[in-house]
Order: C-alpha cells, then structure tokens, then sequence
C-alpha cells in the first residue's frame, strides 16, 4: 500500500480522479457510476454520447481500481462508496458548498477593492499589484469554473 503522501499525489496528478472523489464529497460519499460519468463529462465541457463513454471508460478501467487498491473507495454494483479522502487532498481541491463563495471569487473582489483604492490613493505600486492579482484570480476562476 503507498504511503498517504503517495495516495494524495495519486488522486491530485488527475482531472478525473480529482472529480470523482470532489462529487463523492458533495453526494456525502456515495453515488451511482452514471451520475459520476455525467458530472465528469459535464465539468470537462462534453456531453455527448461519445464522451461519455469515454468517461466511463477510463474510470472502470483506470481510476476506479486503482482508487480501490489505495482503499479510497469502493465500488459494488454500480455504486461507489467514498471510504477515506488523504488529509491533505482537501487543501488542494477547491470544494466550495452551494451558498459559500470559492476563493477564487474572494481573491478577485478583494483584488478590485484594492486597484478602487490604488486608483483613489493614485499608489501606482498598488494598482500595478492590484492588477496582477486580479489576473490571476480571473485565470484561476477561469479554470476552476471550466470556462476556457
């Protein structure tokens, strides 16, 4: 059995486990597979039929077992069954519940407020940074959000 540091790595180095195990979490650790295919291939901007299978196909193929070997799931009958997330994969994935503001959205208003205030103290420092950051929020959000 790998290491726990091991084990995150494992499920962070790819997309697709990394939205297997975040759908796990929102469904409270249990979910059938065609609900997980649809949500992976809706994330990933494609829901045609053809995507879809490729979805289920990769998972039963790849990333399910080797998720179960790491005891990180189960799956039986279609259903998986979230049994243990490593400690620190949640510092990593960006799981925001449906009323709460993800990060990338606190970075950019905050960004905002502070290029307003640079505009109005005419900081030139402190637009400049401001803007940096706003950036890289919007990016960042961009990402997370799957808009390009």
């Amino acid at each position: 059995m790998l290491t726990e540091k091991a084990s995150s790595s494992m499920i962070l180095g790819n997309e697709r486990r990394m939205l297997l195990v975040e759908f796990l979490q929102k469904q409270d650790g249990r979910a059938e597979l065609r609900d997980i295919v649809d949500y992976i291939a809706e994330r990933e901007g494609d829901t045609d039929r053809k995507h879809r299978k490729s979805v289920y196909v990769s998972l039963m193929q790849t990333h399910i077992p080797k998720l179960e070997r790491e005891g990180i799931l189960a799956f039986n009958r279609g259903v998986i069954t979230l049994l243990k997330v490593p400690n620190d994969v949640n510092l990593y994935m960006e799981v925001v519940g449906k009323n709460d503001i993800s990060w990338s959205a606190f970075y950019m208003g905050t960004s905002f407020l502070f290029l307003v205030a640079g505009f109005y103290l005419a900081s030139f420092p402190l637009v400049i940074s401001s803007l940096v950051y706003l950036t890289m929020s919007l990016f960042h959000h961009a990402r997370v959000k799957k808009l390009f």
